[in-house]
């Protein structure tokens, strides 16, 4: 369908509120899922943040990137165990997170970002100290429990106009290396950051009352909603960790909260510059 000038001019001057409102704010986006793995998503999402950074919005990007370590994992011969959900993180695993993340995928983003017209910098949860941690459990190894964010690298890329690409590995004061879980990670750094937004890009285009139904989708939910939701089983398996992660998030700061399907090209635009938006909203 042929968009005319004038239409392009009424989408413009639409979206103009909600520019304005978010305008000098920052918006932590945290990245993963299909949307990270499907080459024209990627392209699309990135478009979208570079758009937003270009019309003065602050965007914070914080990726994972799961599959690409089991993948480069099994190259080298070394099998994915996983307990709870969380990977068993040895020393040798642990340096092959920190460079699948904090290289190949970080980079990547950055240089994707950088080929259509974005400012931005890779940095990874070690960086500065950005990110101290503790092991969570001592069967996962090198899995990290976030102690301290520090996020003054964040802020003083966010005033030179650049967008930050971060990877969530962490340390500690000795200097070992662990694995986060990018949404515990994104929900800290959102909160340190008193962040306007956190979005959370997920393979599901929202919170479902059915999960078999689309059209039951939750638009807006309060925080004192979870514990019912869990207990209903509209909130379950993986989506509960998930979930525990955007309330945290709201509970040190962060204004609201989108889980978005980070399969839907633009899913990040429809939500953050039209009045409709297409994901569960948490305040």
């Amino acid at each position: 369908m042929e968009i005319t000038n004038a239409q392009r001019a009424e989408v413009l001057i639409h979206a103009l509120p909600n520019i304005q409102r978010y305008a000098n704010k920052i918006i932590v986006v945290k990245y993963g899922g299909n949307a990270m793995i499907n080459e024209e998503l990627k392209k699309a999402v990135m478009r979208d943040i570079v758009l937003l950074s270009l019309i003065g919005i602050k965007v914070v990007l914080i990726h994972g990137g799961g599959p690409e370590i089991s993948d480069m994992l099994k190259r080298v011969g070394k099998e994915s165990v996983f307990v709870d959900g969380l990977r068993v993180t040895d020393k040798e695993t642990a340096e092959i997170v920190q460079m699948v993340l904090s290289g190949k995928i970080n980079k990547g983003l950055v240089n994707l970002l950088d080929s259509i017209g974005g400012k931005a910098i890779g940095l990874c949860g070690a960086d500065g100290g950005m990110i101290k941690a503790r092991p969570l459990n001592e069967k996962l190894g090198y899995v990290g429990e976030i102690t301290k964010v520090d996020s003054q690298p964040v802020v003083d890329l966010l005033e030179k106009g650049y967008i930050p690409v971060i990877s969530t590995v962490g340390c500690d004061d000795e200097g070992n290396i662990y694995n986060i879980n990018a949404d515990t990670a994104a929900a800290r750094i959102a909160g340190d950051l008193k962040a306007q937004c956190l979005i959370s890009m997920t393979d599901i285009c929202g919170i479902l009352r059915d999960k078999n139904d689309p059209s039951s989708l939750i638009s807006k939910m309060n925080v004192s909603d979870a514990p019912q939701l869990v207990k209903e089983g509209v909130i379950s398996d993986g989506m509960i960790p998930k979930i525990e992660c955007c309330i945290e998030a709201i509970r040190r700061g962060v204004h609201k909260v989108f889980v978005l399907d980070g399969r839907v090209p633009h899913s990040i635009l429809i939500e953050i510059l039209t009045d409709e938006g297409i994901g569960t909203m948490i305040v």
